[in-house]
């Protein structure tokens, strides 16, 4: 399928998610972000979308208290605060069945670079920018890569 017959948010949504809970710890958030080349985590409470942690979210906690320290003091502060004091809530998301253009412009209007994609109140996947860019510019994503 072409990427310009894609014509939904569906279409190219990331749907291979790794979520985390509003109790875990950034230092947590950071080496899943580190390992897995991720930029923007959806944050789930009993089940439920309760905000959006991405990699701003964590450089600005670091950078706030720790600019002056060393790196093993910077990551004792990551061990202790909670994703919940820093995470976007509540998390600006877009439906499935959403055209890919008004995801855009919900990104560019409140200039974040990602939308949980939510099918009722279940996280079905994640868009990001790099997946609307890549829709732009035709390039073909394989299914691994989603």
């Amino acid at each position: 399928m072409h990427a310009m017959s894609m014509r939904f948010v569906r279409d190219i949504m990331q749907t291979k998610l790794v979520t985390i809970s509003a109790s875990d710890r950034l230092s947590t958030v950071e080496d899943i972000m580190t390992l897995g080349h991720v930029r923007h985590m959806p944050v789930v409470q009993g089940g439920k979308l309760t905000g959006v942690v991405s990699e701003r979210d964590l450089l600005r906690a670091s950078l706030s208290v720790l600019s002056q320290h060393r790196d093993e003091e910077r990551r004792a502060f990551l061990h202790v605060v909670e994703i919940s004091r820093v995470m976007s809530t509540p998390p600006i998301v877009i439906e499935p069945d959403a055209l890919i253009e008004e995801a855009a412009h919900i990104m560019a209007e409140k200039k974040i670079g990602c939308l949980p994609v939510l099918d009722g109140d279940i996280l079905v996947g994640m868009l990001t920018e790099t997946d609307i860019l890549h829709w732009v510019a035709g390039i073909e994503r394989s299914e691994s890569e989603r």
